[in-house]
C-alpha cells in the first residue's frame, strides 16, 4: 500500500540482468499465472486496491493504453498470483519503455493486493519477474524500476535483489528528486 503521509518524489532504480536473483518462492495455496485475456479487470482492481489510481475505471483506462496495445506480450510477461481459489491477487510485469527510440527493460507495476501483503507475494513476484527478462532479454543489460517515495517498503525490497537507486531519470537527464530521495529514504530508516 502507498504511504501517502510522505512527500512524493520520484525515484528511478536499477540492476543489472545477469545479477544472481535471490531465492524466493509462493507460499502454499498460490500460483503464478501469465496473463489471460480479460485480466484487464483483475489488474485494475490490483492496483486501484493499492491507491495506484482513485477508481478501477482510471486503472482500466490506462491497462488499455499501455498494455491492451501488445496483448502477444502480455500474455509472456504479465504475471498474476492467484489464491487457492482462483482469485488474482498480486501482479507485475517485465515490460519495456521506449524513449528516443531506445527500448529499455522495465520492472513494472508490482502491487500485491491489501489482504494478501506480509505473505511473501511480492518478493515471489520479484524473483519470478527478473527469471522473466533473464529468459526474454538476448544481452546483459540493466533492468530500470520507476517507483515513488510512497512506495519505501517496496524501494527497500527492491534493494535487497539488487536494484539500486540511480541520480538520473531513464532518458539521462538529472532526476531534480534524486536528493530529497536519499534524505527521505535515510529518515524512514531511522
Amino acid at each position: 500500500m502507498l504511504d501517502k503521509s510522505i512527500p512524493y518524489k520520484e525515484v528511478w532504480m536499477k540492476r543489472q540482468l545477469t545479477r544472481p536473483i535471490l531465492a524466493a518462492t509462493l507460499p502454499k495455496g498460490f500460483s503464478f499465472q501469465f496473463y489471460q485475456k480479460g485480466d484487464e479487470k483483475s489488474w485494475s482492481e490490483i492496483e486501484t486496491s493499492v491507491l495506484e489510481f482513485e477508481n478501477k475505471a482510471e486503472a482500466m483506462n490506462y491497462f488499455k493504453q499501455t498494455f491492451a496495445p501488445y496483448q502477444e506480450k502480455l500474455v509472456k510477461q504479465m504475471l498474476f498470483v492467484k489464491d487457492a481459489d482462483g482469485k488474482k491477487v498480486a501482479t507485475c510485469t517485465a515490460w519495456q519503455k521506449e524513449i528516443l527510440g531506445q527500448r529499455y527493460p522495465l520492472f513494472h507495476w508490482l502491487a500485491v493486493a491489501p489482504d494478501y501483503q506480509g505473505l511473501g507475494l511480492a518478493k515471489a513476484l520479484v524473483a519470478r519477474t527478473l527469471q522473466l527478462f533473464q529468459n526474454i532479454m538476448s544481452e546483459d543489460a540493466a533492468i530500470y524500476l520507476h517507483t515513488q517515495t510512497w512506495s519505501h517498503t517496496a524501494i527497500g525490497l527492491y534493494e535487497k535483489f539488487g536494484f539500486t537507486l540511480m541520480p538520473d531519470n531513464l532518458d539521462g537527464t538529472c532526476n531534480p528528486d534524486y536528493p530529497q530521495v536519499i534524505a527521505l529514504l535515510e529518515q524512514l530508516k531511522k
